[in-house]
């Protein structure tokens, strides 16, 4: 799942997450980010964290996240009015991605639900948890929204990911992807699902504030571990062409834009029954007029976020994520065009610090996704 990487300054001091001291004890240069101080990245650099993660196992903080518990007999029911997914088929343990859209079929937030057979657990983006409660309580009469804001949320991901965390709660091998189940791990009730926002194998575990910071210190023991930041999580998730919250998807996106038709049930294309269905079902139709497209440059220049798509000197379109993809060695990006010009192999200029730059769209993701099905 996504989290918005872009800046959210605050006359106020940063919020510490339960594993912040030994984010300083491993020498993180701390930044603020969605309201937290965060790890942008330790003394290794981005460049080696990212292609650790990729070659054995790499440990994020995301307790910043949010983590939210949905109950009553018609909270699937209801979540249902705000996200296009099929909820009520989610067996006990799945977990399915979705989006909150708004009366005009953008997109709010992306999150994760999981069924618990008793309830929902949901984790939404950090910048956007306190605008995801509100909406959610406003809009869910009879269902408990319960902020968990008392829980820690370690991340690991990577091809050793599953060996790693085998040695200390033997049954997470076995368990497929967008699965969850509760565990016990160093003696602490956890809550582990099989997913992860890297495009490799691994998990989310979520604990008791009070044992973040003795699990992470488990899993960093094992010599396959090796603590990433914000720096290397984007460059990952940007490999694996994941939607990033506030870049490829905001209030005007839709999902059929964001080429997120795959999370929209198909008895509910045709239904409806959620925020924003009747644009959704019209671009289903007749097709949007802009699409999320893989963008690579030529050269080594690097297009970010904002950097215009031009065919021909005329604007089709802009950058909302790049830079310097680790595993492909050059430059990556993503962006909205004209649909018209969203064909793999089109052509592209990018205008990038006033210049114009050759590019070519090409087919998402950039580095293969690894997730174990099981």
């Amino acid at each position: 799942m996504s989290d918005d990487t872009s800046d959210h300054k605050s006359d106020d001091a940063p919020l510490k997450t339960p594993i912040y001291d030994l984010h300083v004890e491993l020498g993180a240069k701390l930044v603020p980010f969605a309201g937290h101080a965060m790890p942008v990245q330790y003394p290794a650099g981005v460049m080696a964290e990212h292609r650790h993660c990729r070659a054995a196992a790499g440990l994020f903080d995301v307790s910043h996240m949010g983590q939210v518990r949905l109950s009553g007999p018609d909270a699937a029911a209801a979540l249902e009015r705000l996200v296009p997914a099929d909820i009520q088929g989610l067996g006990h343990g799945q977990m399915r991605y979705t989006l909150f859209t708004n009366a005009e079929g953008g997109v709010l937030d992306d999150l994760m639900v999981l069924n618990r057979g008793d309830d929902l657990f949901l984790v939404v983006n950090a910048a956007c948890k306190h605008q995801d409660l509100a909406h959610m309580t406003a809009n869910l009469p009879g269902v408990t929204v319960d902020h968990q804001a008392d829980r820690g949320l370690l991340a690991l991901q990577g091809p050793a990911a599953a060996e790693v965390l085998a040695k200390h709660a033997p049954d997470v091998a076995a368990m497929p992807f967008m699965t969850g189940r509760a565990l016990m791990l160093a003696g602490v009730p956890c809550l582990v699902t099989r997913s992860g926002y890297t495009g490799e194998d691994g998990y989310e575990i979520g604990m008791p504030a009070d044992a973040a910071e003795a699990i992470a210190r488990l899993l960093l023991a094992d010599p396959a571990v090796a603590p990433v930041g914000l720096g290397a999580r984007d460059s990952l998730r940007l490999e694996a062409g994941l939607c990033l919250y506030g870049h490829e998807l905001d209030p005007t996106i839709s999902p059929v834009e964001a080429g997120l038709v795959w999370t929209i049930a198909k008895h509910r294309r045709a239904a409806g029954g959620f925020l924003g269905a009747e644009r959704i079902q019209r671009e289903l139709a007749e097709k949007p007029a802009r699409r999320r497209v893989g963008v690579r440059p030529e050269g080594r220049a690097l297009a970010r976020d904002g950097v215009e798509i031009r065919i021909d000197g005329a604007v089709v379109g802009q950058i909302t994520s790049g830079g310097y993809g680790p595993s492909v060695d050059g430059p990556i990006a993503m962006g909205y065009i004209e649909a018209a010009h969203a064909k793999v192999g089109t052509r592209i200029d990018l205008m990038v610090r006033g210049q114009a730059r050759p590019a070519e769209i090409v087919k998402l993701p950039f580095h293969p996704h690894n997730y174990f099905r099981g």
